[in-house]
């Protein structure tokens, strides 16, 4: 990855001179804070800030991090935001090469945005209540006092969640993880995680 000196997450011309910054390519990520996770896209990265790009204006909230696809949060803090870009600043400084390699204490896997946001399940003629916990792209995470079996095809369908088929992947009653029939797009996918975490708000 070839370091990329023109951009930039934090507005600083003396620092784009010392630290290199490497173009990420849409790398997606979230960020965090105590009203909720959010979808965000990591361009570029240096030592000390790194550049998004946003679906919906930053949610602010306290104790603000960065959270990458192997589950490492960076604490940051927001410099600037403007027509769905954001510059942040790591508050204590990241190994960048480790940060472009999305070297990390999990694996690496789909971006989840956790949640308690209330569904139903329609399946054999039949609609039960569940909770979701978590959602990507792909599916999500349930929890439901009904007993669904693995390979189960259902419909689940919330307040900002259009009716969709999915199949149960896994279990550990009472919670269940699902997998979609059809793959969200990116910003759909942005844009309803933040309405069902601001909507009541």
């Amino acid at each position: 990855m070839m370091p990329d000196p023109e951009s930039g997450g934090v507005e600083d011309t003396n620092e784009k001179r010392v630290q290199p910054r490497f173009a990420l390519l849409l790398r997606s990520a979230k960020l965090v804070s105590s009203r909720g996770e959010f979808l965000c896209i990591v361009r570029d990265v240096s030592e000390s800030g790194a550049k998004l790009r946003l679906f919906h204006p930053v949610v602010e909230g306290e104790d603000l991090s960065l959270e990458i696809a192997t589950g490492e949060r960076f604490t940051v803090e927001k410099v600037w935001e403007r027509e769905g870009e954001a510059g942040i600043r790591f508050v204590d400084p990241i190994n960048v090469m480790r940060f472009v390699a999305e070297a990390g204490p999990f694996p690496k896997r789909p971006v989840r945005i956790r949640l308690d946001h209330p569904v139903t399940l329609a399946h054999g003629g039949n609609t039960i209540v569940a909770m979701l916990c978590d959602l990507s792209r792909q599916g999500a995470k349930l929890e439901t006092q009904n007993r669904l079996a693995i390979g189960q095809t259902l419909r689940i369908e919330g307040d900002q969640l259009p009716e969709t088929e999915a199949t149960v992947c896994w279990r550990r009653h009472p919670n269940y993880g699902l997998v979609f029939r059809q793959l969200m797009s990116m910003e759909d996918f942005a844009l309803r995680v933040h309405r069902m975490q601001t909507q009541d708000r």
